[in-house]
């Protein structure tokens, strides 16, 4: 499962490249292009956040696992 969590990860980060340089590269070359596309930098936003709120919710539960594993030998005793 962690070898799935960290490819996800890095891929809501390159979503949010791709989504940004292309978003960026229509803008500047297509007339109006900012009316026309700047609504899809919401979509990078929403990918960034993504990999920052994957990122963080592992290392959550990597530590809520570690709590579970000490708390396993003192329920033996």
């Amino acid at each position: 499962m962690n070898f799935y969590n960290k490819i996800m990860l890095y891929f809501w980060l390159a979503v949010a490249v791709v989504v940004i340089v292309g978003t960026t590269y229509m803008v500047l070359t297509v007339d109006k292009g900012f009316q026309r596309y700047g609504y899809s930098y919401i979509f990078g936003g929403i990918a960034i956040l993504m990999f920052f709120f994957k990122r963080w919710m592992m290392k959550r539960v990597e530590k809520h696992m570690e709590f579970l594993a000490q708390q396993k030998p003192q329920e033996r005793k």
